[in-house]
């Protein structure tokens, strides 16, 4: 049995969840608020969300836990047998992340948490992000997926990153971060009622 440690206000937590729930894989959730206390440093070495504890041995990061995931569930899969086209996968996740998700929680401080972000700080991420959505859009095929065909690793991270980094975008600048992208929000919109992500977001709701 798997578990899952974390809060289901991350939206990491919320992605390996999915995952876990995609992949069939047996586990169950325990509450464990971001710390630098000890007992959760030992499971995720920066106190974040969210970790998993697999026979008495721990594994954090989001992209980590998936690569566990795939090699010890290989069905459904979530990456291509192709190497090359495995790569574009991993490539579209890691851009999705760095350039706009990472990129909008620069201001998550003042989003969500009441704290003033400075407005150079507002104006370099507003830049940043705009160059963000252009490299992302180029690399997303939404025919109907994120990849292309097959549903892979890259829809889980388009719903849970662009979920948060829209919410942000909205509280700090009052623009919708999709506005532009209509094929980005048809494909939330598809993944919004699969399966996994639809019981993960309701169990949330919840």
């Amino acid at each position: 049995m798997i578990k899952l440690y974390g809060l289901p206000m991350s939206n990491y937590y919320s992605l390996a969840k999915a995952l876990l729930i995609e992949k069939g894989a047996p586990f169950e959730e325990v509450k464990a608020p971001p710390t630098q206390e000890e007992s959760n440093l030992v499971r995720t070495p920066m106190g974040k969300m969210p970790s998993i504890e697999v026979d008495g041995h721990y594994l954090s990061e989001s992209l980590a836990i998936a690569s566990f995931l795939e090699g010890a569930y290989p069905e459904p899969r979530l990456l291509p047998t192709d190497p090359f086209a495995a790569a574009k996968v991993m490539e579209l996740c890691c851009h999705i992340t760095l350039d706009v998700e990472l990129v909008a929680r620069r201001c998550l401080p003042e989003a969500f948490f009441g704290q003033s972000v400075s407005d150079e700080t507002k104006a370099a991420t507003d830049t940043d992000l705009q160059r963000g959505m252009r490299a992302v859009n180029r690399l997303m095929v939404c025919a109907p997926y994120a990849a292309g065909a097959e549903l892979t690793l890259a829809d889980f991270y388009t719903f849970y990153t662009f979920g948060l980094s829209g919410g942000i975008v909205q509280k700090i600048f009052g623009r919708d971060l999709l506005d532009g992208y209509d094929n980005i929000r048809g494909l939330m919109a598809r993944l919004a009622e699969h399966p996994s992500i639809a019981r993960v977001e309701a169990e949330k709701a919840g």
